[in-house]
């Protein structure tokens, strides 16, 4: 009769199998090594992206067509990491090529509104009913940025309630307990999905609330999908307190044609998106409810001023109106989340297959790999994951020609398609059979 080898064993036993992955990872791909050394004489760690760093070191991509990126060594990958979700028109999208040319062309910098910007604007206010009048900018952190000073300069109150190991940007992250780096606005944490708790947090905090600011599908923090119940109570308690709803949907609004807020049918006073609408240039923007995004109108006396040299930066404004007018219709939408569907569902079948004790989450393109078991509704239960499995796979997706985010995260491209899925699920299925015994089994 056979017995389990001893926990002592089995970590020996992963270390090891992580240790021989990122040394062939590391020989593969000299050139990356070297870049990466170089880099790090004039940027701290080799890169100027925390996200993007990995052990043994990132790989260096010098090309993209479709769904697959080219390595400097090289190597081409399909590409399922899609620049974090903002890679959705894939690489090199040709209308969005031509409409970069035709700016480029015409003059940048011209220090003048343009005559893309309106047009931008007004397609956004017509798709996503949660945009009534709308501000650009130059990417998401800055529109949650912007939203939430909006919201504390409208309400005339100081606190913010964000959700627990949420994340809105690179000075708005609260995984792990937060960054010293975070703005200093008086926050106030709510746990993701649990109603009874959040409704009793939001009205003790009612007196001096100024928003909730939430995403109706946790990116940064595992894609966990909000429940809808969750997203219908804070949208009553928030007006009841007086104070405002934020849905941030920088990631998240790709996954219906409407914004995902547009799939439940919830109205929040402000909405901030970003990511894939600039068309693979910088972009961001923030809207809500006219009477509020209206106080920047700057012919009215007392106007909130808004400024940002880039704001409407004619590069950002033609390649994201191309993309959404021309490239991003519902059709394409939907077969995009529909690919992204099958494709979790075969995650999923591979992880139960192999009897692992593991899960994947999310929603049409968006999904994430997590050796703990599920489901998962809230992030709490991730922090008993241990992060060597998710790195072990990672390094081996790598060699086997698959680029995913190290913590286990998945956004496809509108290129991605059944055949790449194929590939990708069958080099998984290798993987799990071949590291059985390194990752955490089912009892």
């Amino acid at each position: 009769m056979s017995q389990e080898p001893a926990p002592a064993l089995l970590n020996s036993g992963l270390e090891s199998a992580l240790e021989d992955a990122r040394a062939r990872l590391a020989a593969a791909h000299p050139q990356s090594l070297a870049r990466h050394r170089a880099a790090a004489a004039a940027l701290p760690g080799g890169n100027t992206r925390a996200v993007l760093y990995y052990d043994p070191f990132p790989l260096t991509f010098t090309g993209g067509a479709g769904c697959r990126v080219t390595t400097l060594d090289g190597v081409e990958m399909v590409d399922l990491v899609s620049e974090y979700s903002a890679g959705l028109y894939g690489h090199s999208d040709p209308v969005i090529a031509a409409a970069l040319k035709t700016a480029v062309d015409g003059g940048i910098a011209l220090g003048a509104p343009n005559i893309v910007e309106a047009r931008y604007a007004a397609a956004l206010v017509d798709r996503f009913p949660g945009f009534e009048r709308v501000r650009f900018c130059n990417s998401g952190t800055e529109a949650n940025i912007m939203a939430l000073s909006t919201a504390r300069a409208v309400t005339g109150r100081g606190t913010i309630i964000a959700m627990a190991e949420g994340y809105h940007g690179g000075v708005l992250t609260f995984a792990h307990g937060g960054s010293e780096l975070n703005l200093p606005f008086p926050f106030a944490f709510a746990t993701y999905n649990d109603i009874a708790a959040t409704r009793a947090l939001i009205r003790e905090r009612a007196d001096d609330l100024a928003a909730v600011i939430l995403e109706p599908m946790m990116g940064g923090g595992g894609c966990i999908p909000a429940d809808r119940e969750f997203l219908a109570m804070i949208r009553e308690e928030t007006r009841a307190a007086g104070a405002l709803m934020i849905l941030d949907e920088v990631m998240t609004s790709r996954l219906d044609y409407r914004g995902l807020h547009g799939a439940h049918g919830i109205a929040p006073d402000l909405l901030t998106m970003g990511k894939y609408l600039g068309g693979g240039a910088s972009f961001g923007v923030f809207g809500g409810r006219a009477e509020i995004i209206d106080r920047f109108d700057p012919s009215r006396p007392g106007a909130f001023s808004h400024g940002g040299t880039f704001n409407n930066n004619v590069l950002s404004m033609s390649a994201g109106y191309a993309g959404f007018m021309n490239v991003l219709t519902e059709p394409a939408v939907a077969a995009m989340n529909d690919t992204g569907e099958r494709l979790r569902e075969g995650i999923a079948a591979a992880l139960d297959r192999h009897g692992l004790a593991a899960c994947v989450t999310g929603r049409g393109s968006l999904m994430n790999i997590h050796f703990v078991p599920g489901p998962i509704t809230t992030p709490a239960p991730l922090d008993a994951a241990d992060p060597r499995h998710l790195s072990l796979l990672h390094a081996e997706l790598l060699l086997a020609g698959f680029h995913i985010a190290p913590r286990g995260m998945i956004a496809l491209s509108l290129p991605f398609g059944d055949g790449d899925a194929a590939e990708f699920l069958a080099a998984l299925d290798t993987i799990l059979a071949d590291h059985a015994r390194h990752l955490p089994r089912r009892p």
